[in-house]
């Protein structure tokens, strides 16, 4: 059964955010490695229940954060997705390193995200 294995928070300002996130929660930044602007969060130890996270700068219209549910086909659930009422906003798109992934939404606009890990994608 497909889970919920990451968030993203959006921010018009990433060092502000990641201040108050770590002020408040104590979690962790580390910049990612990869071809965008982005930082890892850690929210707590590894043995804790939880998932870990990341920041950006928000992109344009984008508000909250966003779910990241991992499955074993893009393809396969973004068809289940637009068969049972729900939107494809973001077609699939390489994540290099880390796998493909898709925005959607859910018959009630929820905005979600959903990945398949593939470490060759580029």
């Amino acid at each position: 059964m497909p889970r919920i294995v990451h968030f993203d928070i959006p921010s018009d300002n990433p060092e502000l955010a990641q201040k108050f996130y770590h002020e408040v929660f104590g979690w962790e930044f580390n910049k990612w490695d990869g071809p965008m602007e982005y930082w890892m969060i850690k929210t707590g130890d590894d043995k804790q229940a939880g998932i870990n996270g990341g920041l950006a700068r928000r992109m344009p219209g984008q508000i909250g954060m966003t779910n990241t549910i991992d499955v074993p086909s893009i393809d396969e659930y973004t068809s289940k997705i637009i068969s049972k009422g729900g939107q494809v906003h973001t077609p699939k798109f390489p994540i290099p390193g880390v796998g493909h992934l898709a925005i959607c939404a859910d018959i009630d606009g929820n905005i979600f995200g959903i990945i398949q890990m593939d470490i060759s994608a580029k």
